[in-house]
Order: structure tokens, then C-alpha cells, then sequence
């Protein structure tokens, strides 16, 4: 049975980390505001999305954006701009808010009533690799029943739980789960 990788590019291949794969795809769905917090619009989209409603200024607060009202409404008239560490706060917030409210909707898409969502493996990229020392990784696809684990893990923030339920799924390729530890991508739809 193949053990986790240890010294993974040692020889010259290139990838990242099936979990890292598998939350930025997750990030694509989720459908961030696409406009940077740099910005005055995206700036204005994020502060709208985290202060609409109470719910969403609490959820903003426990978040980390922790400023007072009379702030956000300077920002919000422009009468005055967020310093560049405030910047990064309303990002962080907007991130977490924004998985939070849409991780029950990508559950229930990716889990589809039991049926589950097929995965596209990319292996890892060995053009760098010495001819000899190159091995035979191929394109896979799985199908992932149980998101459940995998979303929750995702919407928290948490790379472990992450890590550790990926992987939990990756074992269904048998006895070379192993060689898809490390990934060019990870592909699928929900």
C-alpha cells in the first residue's frame, strides 16, 4: 500500500495537493465576486454582501471584520477608504461568509440524491522528470458519493479535515491512491 509522499518534486515533478486542487475548484463554484477588494466596485460588493442583512453582519463580525457601524457607513459613502489591512479583513470575511452560505447548496448538488458527482484526476506533471525515473500515472475519473465531509471541511477553512477526507474518497481507486496524492487538477461540475 503507498505511504503519503515525503519528498515530493525531489526528481523534478510538478503538482499541488489533491485537497488544494479539489478546494480551488470548490472556490470556482462557489462564485466569488470577481472584481478585487481594491477596487471601489468590488469593494462596494463585498461590504453590501456582509452588511445586508442582520444575519449577514453578525456572520461578517465572527468572520474577523470587526469595525463599527459608523465605519462601515463611511466606507460604504465613500467619505472615507479601508486601510490595506482592513482591505484584507473585508476579503477574508467576504471568503468565509460567502463558503458558509453556499456550502448546504454545493452539499446537496454534489451529493445529488445519493448518486454523487463524477471527478476528473489530472495526474502530477513529469516533463521534468529524468526518462528513467518517470512513472506511469493515468487520467482517472471517480465518483464521489458523500461531499458532505469534504464541503464542511472546505467551508471551515480547515486544510486537515480537508486533507483527510479527500483522501478518505481518493482510497476508492485501490492500491495506487497513492500516486494521485499530488495532482496537476481536479475537475468537476456541480
Amino acid at each position: 500500500m503507498p505511504e503519503r509522499n515525503i519528498e515530493f518534486g525531489k526528481y523534478g515533478a510538478r503538482g499541488l495537493k489533491g485537497h488544494e486542487a479539489l478546494a480551488r475548484r470548490l472556490d470556482d463554484l462557489a462564485g466569488y465576486i470577481a472584481t478585487p477588494v481594491t477596487a471601489r466596485r468590488g469593494l462596494l460588493a463585498r461590504l453590501h454582501y456582509l452588511t445586508r442583512t442582520e444575519h449577514a453582519r453578525t456572520a461578517a463580525r465572527e468572520a474577523g471584520l470587526t469595525v463599527t457601524n459608523r465605519t462601515l457607513r463611511a466606507w460604504l459613502d465613500g467619505t472615507r477608504s479601508p486601510s490595506r489591512k482592513n482591505l484584507e479583513r473585508i476579503e477574508r470575511a467576504y471568503r468565509t461568509v460567502r463558503r458558509e452560505n453556499v456550502a448546504r447548496y454545493l452539499t446537496a448538488r454534489l451529493n445529488r440524491e445519493g448518486r454523487g458527482t463524477r471527478v476528473e484526476i489530472h495526474p502530477l506533471n513529469q516533463s521534468q522528470v529524468d526518462r528513467p525515473r518517470q512513472r506511469v500515472v493515468e487520467f482517472r475519473t471517480l465518483n464521489v458519493r458523500r461531499w458532505d465531509r469534504i464541503v464542511a471541511a472546505w467551508a471551515a477553512g480547515d486544510e486537515r479535515a480537508l486533507d483527510a477526507a479527500w483522501v478518505d474518497q481518493v482510497v476508492d481507486l485501490g492500491s495506487q491512491w497513492g500516486q494521485y496524492e499530488y495532482v496537476t487538477n481536479i475537475g468537476f461540475a456541480a
